[in-house]
């Protein structure tokens, strides 16, 4: 599915969950940031994964650190190698995005697993 049926596909909750694992919240911060500065991109994304965990019966699986922390991230290398073109050329280019326990370089596992990085964006804490 391209781009733009992908994102409608995201926000009309009509993806399957097997179709919107880590891969493709990474191509949905990637399209909601090639489409807005940082404050709206963050907005449509925890928009459209509030309602997508609300539509397969699970709300309490939106995680507000690690929305923010790799909205930042897929921002941050944007910023830095640029768009690719294309989300497949930018997956190509960003492999590390792709690893679940990215954010385990920032933040202490105790810390993502906590009851309040869950609800609020949680700074990492530093060494």
């Amino acid at each position: 599915m391209n781009d733009a049926e992908f994102l409608a596909a995201l926000e009309g909750c009509r993806l399957r969950p097997d179709q919107f694992g880590h891969a493709g919240h990474v191509r949905a911060a990637y399209l909601y940031s090639r489409e807005a500065d940082f404050a709206e991109a963050l907005a449509n994304m925890r928009r459209a994964l509030r309602a997508f965990a609300h539509s397969v019966g699970k709300p309490d699986r939106y995680h507000e650190t690690i929305t923010v922390a790799f909205m930042a991230l897929v921002r941050q290398h944007l910023h830095e190698r640029g768009d690719a073109g294309s989300w497949e050329a930018f997956a190509e280019l960003n492999p590390e995005l792709f690893d679940r326990d990215l954010l385990l370089e920032f933040f202490p596992k105790s810390l993502l697993d906590s009851a309040t990085a869950r609800q609020i964006f949680v700074l990492p804490r530093c060494s």
